[in-house]
């Protein structure tokens, strides 16, 4: 019976163009040592108006525009769609206002680059979190 249930699960969540990962959220990670933000900073940093937390110079970064888990941090954080975000970014850059962050493919990247770098902030998917992490919003 549970795996009847478990195989049209995974047939409705095909037939609505999703996956079963995609309710599982977005985690913020920044280097060790940094303190939880809110959303509301974490947006400021993400659209370049927010550079120093404290006394701590924060650089962010993305996941590659197109991916999954850009979309639900854009949708969950930002209240934005890619094409606003990447045409708010082309804005700044061309009038001389910052350029956007970094852009990583893979999780791994994103974590590594947190961990090794003094105020880094990115974030993953919930299924790629793992022990350690510095969690700054969840």
């Amino acid at each position: 019976m549970f795996r009847v249930l478990v195989r049209l699960l995974l047939v409705a969540a095909s037939a609505m163009g999703g996956d079963l990962h995609a309710a599982d959220g977005v985690i913020v990670i920044g280097h060790p040592g940094m303190r939880p933000i809110d959303a509301q900073t974490l947006g400021k940093i993400y659209m370049g108006r927010l550079i120093q937390i404290g006394d701590i110079y924060v650089t962010a970064v993305n996941a590659d525009p197109g991916s999954k888990v850009r979309e639900l941090f854009l949708q969950t954080y930002l209240k934005q769609d890619e094409g606003k975000y990447i045409g708010y970014w082309r804005v700044r850059r061309s009038v001389g206002q910052g350029k956007p962050p970094r852009e990583f493919s893979q999780a791994i990247d994103v974590i590594n680059f947190v961990s090794t770098t003094p105020g880094g902030i990115g974030y993953i998917r919930e299924e790629d979190y793992r022990p350690g992490l510095n969690v700054l919003l969840r």
